[in-house]
């Protein structure tokens, strides 16, 4: 079955000026996706009227359907509509049937109806009119050929609207769309260039109607698997067997499946297992324990943190020995082993954990350069250590110490 593109094109200085961002495309690529038609490119244009124009002959050369949204208003900078008329060859005239749901808007608010806000109803003769049933600006059709030009008003929860009551329902009944079923494996702890390395001979067995795409992010790796085909069932059966396999090679770094990040993955775990954690974190400053309270539920097995940043409170508040950060330092295994085993017994937990480095720019020393990170995990059977030398960047070191922890966690907990 013939695959369906999509181009999307966002009209607009303001998008360009990053006055706004553009929230839309990724709310219609998601809801495209699930009626089996492919975004195969996103085009945001300024207000230039040439520019406009070879936006949309050039999508038309692309895509299937182009879906623009943008520059609708009655003023003199929202060209969208004159620019589709010229590109349509066509003129503009009053749409009564627009002219009168407009007027009812304005007077449903108690407002007079502007000679400004009455052009809202002036629409190129070669669309079809879409009502827009929370604004002003109606929606267009174009058909051209077997090609489809839909132009929607920029404002959120009206191109919303508008998409599920109309253009997503319409191009269904256009179009003989496939199947894209998407199955995402998360990694952890593995670069992307090691991980495509491990799988190699894997991705290249795969059939011509899967696909494989690697996301990298700070710690992780995501790889989505993409099929397209005839069958919802099948195409599951199939990708789901070929996951099966991708686990047999790289088990170790698989935590999970689907939109879940590794704080939900390690927080549904503890209580599965009714074990509980603790933490003492000091160069992530609280963003470790963040990354634990975000998911719902954490209370039945998080109990609590402390963040001792200071030398002081590492000695006073949290317990570690004064003779262990006079002979080694706060960022050292001897001082990160102390309060991992310390705050798990302050909080009476099944397991603590705990982080001491540098997050720089500042603080680093000769044997200890910025992004020098400590991490603990202890629990009544062990306690297990990892130094990381991460970057330069203070966020990005704390980011990345966060969820090292949390995966030192998933390697450490009793099976």
């Amino acid at each position: 079955m013939k695959k369906i593109l999509a181009e999307l094109l966002t009209i607009g200085d303001e998008i360009l000026y990053g006055q706004i961002v553009d929230t839309n495309s990724q709310w219609m690529s998601v809801e495209l996706d699930k009626i089996g038609i492919k975004v195969i490119r996103k085009t945001t244009v300024g207000d230039q009227e040439d520019e406009i124009i070879t936006a949309f002959a050039e999508a038309e050369k692309r895509a299937d359907v182009i879906l623009i949204t943008g520059g609708l208003g009655p003023t003199n900078d929202d060209l969208t509509k004159p620019c589709l008329a010229k590109y349509f060859n066509c003129g503009m005239v009053l749409n009564e049937e627009a002219l009168a749901e407009v007027t009812e808007f304005f007077k449903s608010r108690g407002r007079e109806l502007t000679e400004v806000n009455r052009l809202q109803a002036m629409l190129p003769t070669a669309c079809e009119k879409v009502t827009n049933q929370i604004g002003t600006a109606p929606g267009m059709w174009f058909p051209k050929g077997n090609k489809v030009f839909m132009s929607m008003p920029g404002v959120p929860h009206e191109m919303k609207m508008m998409m599920t009551d109309f253009v997503l329902p319409r191009l269904k009944q256009t179009f003989q769309t496939p199947v894209i079923y998407h199955k995402v494996v998360r990694t952890i702890g593995v670069g992307e260039s090691v991980l495509a390395e491990k799988i190699a001979d894997w991705e290249n067995s795969l059939p011509k109607h899967i696909g494989l795409a690697y996301l990298p992010s700070l710690g992780e790796v995501k790889l989505r698997i993409t099929g397209f085909g005839d069958s919802y069932q099948s195409l599951e059966a199939e990708i789901t067997d070929l996951t099966t396999k991708l686990n047999d090679r790289i088990g170790q770094f698989i935590f999970g499946y689907g939109d879940d990040p590794i704080e939900a993955v390690i927080g549904r775990t503890l209580m599965e297992k009714k074990l509980t954690l603790s933490i003492a974190e000091s160069c992530t400053g609280g963003y470790l324990s963040h990354l634990v309270t975000s998911i719902p539920g954490s209370s039945s097995y998080f109990l609590g943190s402390i963040v001792p940043y200071d030398y002081q409170i590492k000695m006073r508040q949290l317990g570690v020995k004064p003779e262990t950060l006079e002979k080694y330092g706060a960022v050292s295994e001897p001082t990160i082993i102390e309060m991992a085993n310390i705050v798990r017994a302050k909080f009476n937990t099944d397991i603590g954990v705990a982080t001491s480095g540098i997050a720089g720019p500042g603080g680093a020393t000769p044997d200890k350069p910025v992004g020098t990170v400590w991490i603990a995990y202890s629990d009544k059977h062990q306690t297990v250590t990892k130094k990381l030398q991460l970057s330069k960047d203070r966020m990005i070191n704390i980011r990345s110490a966060s969820i090292a922890v949390l995966n030192l966690i998933r390697q450490s907990l009793p099976k």
